[in-house]
């Protein structure tokens, strides 16, 4: 019986598991796009077939990160995003 319990607990554990990898997942996509959207509304060329596929490259003008003439309030949502992203374990 006490067996039984055992594996009763650790199949509950690993469904709360999967649940918050998941919620996490939907999280990580939300930072994703709101990240990425405020690069595209600056004109950012974006490198990755996801970020092309997603929000394409048309009319971007800056090449590299660091040369966007971005907003301080723009900046630091970015960093907070990034952030974020680090404590989710987002990729």
């Amino acid at each position: 019986m006490r067996r039984i319990s055992i594996h009763v607990a650790a199949l509950g554990l690993l469904a709360i598991g999967a649940a918050a990898a998941a919620k996490a997942q939907g999280v990580c996509g939300q930072l994703w796009v709101e990240r990425n959207s405020i690069y595209k509304d600056y004109g950012y060329c974006f490198k990755t077939a996801r970020a092309i596929g997603y929000f394409g490259n048309g009319g971007c003008v800056y090449e590299r990160e660091g040369d966007i003439p971005m907003s301080r309030a723009d900046r630091a949502r970015i960093n907070q995003i990034v952030a974020q992203e680090r404590a989710y374990g987002c990729r």
